[in-house]
């Protein structure tokens, strides 16, 4: 340990790598994304039941289901390409790199966007084949996949999530460079 009280880097990190970003930090920017995200779908499930004259959410449910995913898809991928963060990101200072510490590109920001539903794609398959229509059992499912989910962090040596891994991306803490007043 040196002198300066400040413990080394892991040997799993380069010293001119940017920190990975904590799991608090992380899942705290993932509870905010979701608050805006819930803003970003309600635009866009109003913009497809107008163009498609839909009246009734379980009429056309699964074109609505599709369009809302291409949704998400086009929203993540252009923030993970212009710039590495989304509004939630920003906020938390969390940036999304590739791991040789480069910015993503638009194929990579798709296969990233595919794979997160890990995040909720094990649960949702137990609820659809489980027939819960309660919300509590729903919220008590999803919500153990995405602590289940988070938890895996812990079998990876750099404690990204495992979309990342399999994506060549990492989630590091990210302060921008600002500039000093005159």
């Amino acid at each position: 340990m040196s002198g300066s009280g400040a413990a080394p880097a892991p040997h799993h990190v380069a010293a001119d790598r940017p920190p990975s970003a904590g799991l608090g930090r992380r899942m705290a920017c993932f509870v905010y994304e979701g608050l805006l995200l819930f803003g970003v779908l309600m635009a866009a499930g109003l913009l497809y039941s107008g163009l498609t004259g839909q009246r009734h959410a379980m009429l056309g449910r699964h074109g609505l289901q599709a369009f809302l995913f291409v949704v998400l898809g086009v929203y993540f991928s252009w923030f993970w390409t212009h710039g590495g963060q989304t509004v939630a990101m920003k906020a938390w200072r969390i940036r999304l790199l590739r791991t040789d510490g480069e910015p993503v590109g638009l194929v990579r920001a798709g296969a990233r966007y595919a794979l997160s539903w890990l995040w909720f794609g094990p649960a949702l398959l137990m609820l659809w084949w489980g027939h819960a229509d309660a919300l509590g059992p729903i919220f008590a499912v999803l919500g153990a996949g995405v602590i289940g989910y988070a938890a895996l962090t812990w079998l990876h040596a750099d404690r990204q999530f495992w979309h990342d891994a399999v994506c060549g991306t990492r989630l590091v803490s990210w302060r921008p460079e600002v500039p000093l007043r005159a």
